[in-house]
């Protein structure tokens, strides 16, 4: 039994040491196992410039943080010094702890464009400074932003006034929570929703806050989405684009930065950077503002976007939709036309050259003539049902065109299928069913006169059934030991894989394409697109041919219940090689893929965890009269059995109209869980493996918490003589005096503020009390020594008499002095599961702390403050709390019910507190309330 005793923390220590190291894991996935950085730097070509804009005296006194700047280069920034603006207004929004100078890469690139173009056309870009607020960490100042940028809108516009083509709204573009802020400017009551018809966000959160940290930001973001949902009319106006930066931005998930789909508003676009044609990278969360692939995509749709006879944005949202689509979904490899010639003529003292064959490949080096290869239909729609076709020449010129009904091999008007092209890295391609164009008889293929260049060309006809073959995914719990194969003896320039059973967002796969050719010979590299049909979030690899190709698939967005279709992978591939396809469950990924969805949640499981052990030690304490320790009672209480099977039976009966009738009329909020099944964040096992996780971080946070307090207390016992142990009283007037002033401080400063001050003087009171006790332990042990030599070397009877004489006193002192050891050691033990909750609530309120002091100069007192309530009642209770001792709580008639309330905490803590974090200081405050009772009844 002893043995099985010393030998279960050692058993636990190694099971939530490999829990520890299964999240340290998913962390490394997220943080550093992503694709590199395939974004260009944009470089200014003269000194940037920040002209700052007056703002009306009433507004400058009511924002005195805030700043408005017109962003200029070289001749550009002297020549609008006196404000004499005749561009096209567009509005910069930086986000969390963003800079105002962020606008420089689009302004910069914008002023290259519009010198191309003899500035006919001209962009001027504004900037605001939000004096770089962490506005996704403290949403108190949201609104206050949102506000202020109404009031800039309404300044820029009057820069204009008078102007010939003077413009009657601003194209807006937010980077992160800046573009929340614009979003949110159509819920305020003044605000007219005409004054912007443009918005593109740029890893902006849409869905919901990375961190909901205070109750401010969960409103903001609930006002915004039921504004947009609610009010769609209002947004008719306005085209929206909110481009996410994939798995190399870790700190927004791609998922969160899609726009809510609306079916009253269809002007709405959200992609992921790597599915941007002309871009195909990923960006972290700063380089998307710089990424010259992403702004240059940008900014030739602004100019895409200018209507002619007002020299502004159109107002045509069709053409708005269209534009973004053009340069952000399916480029076709041409130039952007508004309403392109359904007919084209085919001139030219060009050779037509006729192709009968179903597979045609051409290479074009140093042609001096022009050509037309023409491919009758006729004699293909009976064994084929579609034709592709690709060429390597990446100009915009139209160069695949479809004849139509004539019984010759040449036309001389034709339909310009170039449009129905898609842009690739490294080709241009088509694909067209038969089917959808019944009148065609000819496909064409231009190949102009190429003097000095070097491309090639190829069409195919094939049936889909052909090129279309289905690859099982392996089960999660393969942990990667099974795989799934597929072999490809590649004769066409086609293959559609399609991945059956990937829909959803835990999943996580190593795709491995092994291609081995017959000949030595130069080849064009192949390009492996995995293409996801429900959202906007492809990737595409290049890959030289013969090579070993490495491609992750994971999803940022699970498929919709209405969604039926399959992510395929394209592999756009070369003639006469072979190619096996091989994929792996990746177990890194899939935990990458749990920290990335739910990384926000593991305080709430963490602080679960302690309260449960708290709640384990208050019961040891009224049962046995000892306090255990922490790691022990950790290891016994923290069972996932005892919290979550009430969570899954409440969400289970949520689905029940009686039971949702029930709980609204109890006025009960709802549970997180069934709000992230309903945005498919949330899988089976998921708050399991979570919780697991949870008590794993629990277990050697405080292992680093008891050893750290161990250093202290050796430090202190080297530089100080140990302090005597003494009872403190719990109430005192010079505390209740400091109870009062931290009450002050919580209430005329900040409230994040007060709650390190009394954290700070507990850990000091912890860390003298550990120091006390290593000291009378040392005593009791070196004591314990020396008398038991001196009972070993006595040998006379004086000795012996005189020996029990003096130590008359000692044995009558000994069992007092023990028992306030032993009171110390256990008051000790309880403190630091105490001081281990504390921890958490000063880390969840420090976001609130670091913004006030950054905004100190401008205002003494944080107004809004989320935890000043909260950090007035945590002042008084820790006050009492840091000078108790479990001598006064185990006699406590409230002992029973204290130590089983923080049970149904922890399961409230985990029912609502995983998409709202600032709640979770609300059930520890409730629960170290009745720790305190306990030490006056």
């Amino acid at each position: 039994m002893g043995r099985a005793g010393r030998r279960l923390p050692t058993l636990a220590a190694l099971f939530y040491g490999a829990l520890a190291a299964l999240v340290l894991l998913g962390v490394r996935d997220v943080m550093f196992l992503y694709e590199e950085n395939r974004c260009s730097m944009t470089y200014m070509y003269e000194y940037p410039e920040y002209l700052k804009i007056k703002l009306p005296k009433k507004t400058a006194r009511r924002y005195p943080a805030y700043e408005l700047y017109l962003y200029g280069e070289g001749n550009y920034a002297e020549e609008n010094k006196n404000l004499l603006l005749t561009g096209i207004p567009v509005l910069f929004l930086p986000g969390n702890a963003g800079s105002y100078k962020q606008v420089r890469s689009l302004g910069s690139i914008a002023l290259r464009k519009a010198e191309d173009v003899d500035f006919k056309y001209h962009f001027n870009f504004f900037s605001v400074n939000f004096n770089e607020e962490l506005v996704a960490l403290y949403g108190g100042s949201l609104q206050r932003q949102t506000k202020f940028v109404h009031e800039c809108i309404k300044v820029i516009l009057k820069l204009y006034k008078g102007r010939e083509f003077a413009p009657s709204s601003v194209a807006i573009v937010g980077h992160s929570m800046g573009g929340l802020v614009a979003r949110a400017l159509l819920t305020l009551k003044n605000f007219k929703p005409e004054l912007i018809n443009l918005l593109i966000t740029q890893a902006t959160p849409h869905v919901a806050p990375v961190m909901p940290l205070d109750k401010y930001l969960t409103d903001f973001y609930t006002a915004v989405n039921n504004h947009w949902i609610l009010k769609a009319q209002d947004l008719r106006n306005l085209t929206t684009l909110s481009v996410a930066g994939g798995f190399r931005d870790y700190q927004v998930r791609s998922g969160l930065a899609f726009l809510p789909r609306l079916s009253q508003h269809d002007s709405a676009l959200s992609v992921v950077s790597s599915a941007v044609p002309r871009a195909w990278a990923s960006t972290d969360h700063l380089s998307i503002v710089w990424c010259k692939e992403l702004i240059l995509a940008t900014i030739r749709a602004f100019f895409d976007l200018i209507d002619e006879n007002t020299r502004q944005i159109t107002e045509d949202p069709k053409k708005r939709m269209s534009v973004l689509n053009h340069h952000f979904v399916r480029h076709p490899a041409k130039m952007y036309e508004e309403n392109p010639e359904a007919f084209t003529h085919l001139t030219g003292a060009f050779n037509w050259i006729t192709v009968k064959a179903s597979k045609w490949t051409y290479s074009v080096y140093n042609d001096s003539d022009g050509k037309y290869f023409s491919f009758p239909l006729a004699s293909h729609r009976k064994s084929y049902s579609h034709v592709y076709c690709e060429n390597s020449m990446l100009d915009t010129s139209s160069w695949i065109y479809g004849c139509m009904n004539t019984n010759s091999s040449m036309c001389l008007e034709a339909a310009d299928l170039s449009w129905r092209a898609e842009l690739l890295p490294t080709t241009k391609v088509v694909m067209l069913k038969l089917l959808d164009y019944p009148s065609l008889s000819h496909i064409v293929i231009q190949v102009p006169p190429a003097v000095g260049n070097k491309y090639t060309l190829g069409c195919e006809f094939f049936k889909e059934d052909s090129r279309t073959v289905q690859l099982p995914v392996t089960h999660l719990f393969s942990f990667g030991f099974s795989s799934s194969k597929i072999l490809l003896n590649s004769t066409g320039l086609l293959y559609n894989v399609q991945l059956q059973n990937f829909n959803q967002i835990y999943q996580a796969f190593k795709i491995y394409i092994d291609s081995h050719c017959q000949s030595l010979k130069e080849r064009k590299p192949s390009v492996y697109r995995l293409h996801i049909p429900w959202s906007y979030e492809d990737s595409i690899t290049v890959a030289k041919v013969p090579s070993l190709a490495e491609i992750s698939a994971k999803l940022h967005i699970a498929q919709p219940h209405s969604d039926s279709s399959l992510p395929e992978l394209n592999i756009y591939s070369s003639p006469d090689c072979q190619y096996e396809v091989i994929l792996k469950t990746s177990l890194l990924q899939v935990l990458g893929q749990i920290v990335r969805f739910h990384a926000g949640a593991f305080p709430v499981y963490i602080v679960s965890n302690i309260l449960l052990t708290y709640g384990g030690q208050l019961s040891t304490l009224r049962s046995t009269g000892q306090c255990s320790d922490f790691s022990l009672q950790l290891v016994r209480t923290a069972k996932p059995y005892k919290v979550e099977p009430l969570i899954s039976i409440v969400v289970f009966l949520q689905g029940f109209n009686w039971f949702r009738e029930i709980w609204e009329s109890l006025s009960l909020p709802e549970v997180d869980a069934a709000v992230l099944s309903s945005q498919d964040a949330w899988f089976p096992l998921v708050s399991l493996i979570l919780f697991l996780f949870g008590t794993g971080i629990a277990y050697w946070s405080g292992v680093f918490f008891s050893t750290s307090l161990r250093l202290f207390s050796s430090l202190w016992l080297t530089l100080i003589r140990p302090p005597e142990l003494q009872k403190d009283k719990l109430i005192t007037p010079s505390r209740l005096c400091g109870m009062i002033s931290l009450a002050l401080v919580s209430w005329t400063t900040c409230g994040a503020f007060a709650v390190l001050i009394i954290y700070l003087q507990y850990l000091f009171k912890v860390v003298k009390l550990h120091v006390t006790v290593r000291a009378e332990q040392n005593m009791h042990n070196r004591d314990s020594g020396h008398s038991k030599e001196t009972s070993q070397n006595s040998s006379t009877p004086t000795v012996k008499a005189q020996s029990s004489v003096g130590s008359i006193p000692e044995a009558t002192e000994s069992p007092s002095n023990s028992k306030t050891s032993a009171e110390a050691a256990n008051s000790l033990k309880m403190h630091i599961t105490v001081l281990n909750l504390f921890t958490w609530i000063v880390l969840l309120n420090l976001p609130s702390l670091i913004y006030w002091l950054k905004n100190l100069r401008y205002n003494v007192r944080l107004d809004p403050d989320p935890c000043r309530s909260t950090a007035i009642i945590l002042v008084c209770i820790l006050e009492i709390l840091m000078n108790s001792s479990t001598s006064e709580v185990k006699s406590s008639k409230l002992l029973k019910i204290a130590a089983k309330v923080p049970l149904p905490l922890s399961v409230a803590m985990l029912a609502f507190g995983r998409m709202h974090l600032y709640r979770v200081p609300h059930f520890v405050t409730f629960s170290l309330l009745l720790h305190v009772l306990c030490c006056f009844v």
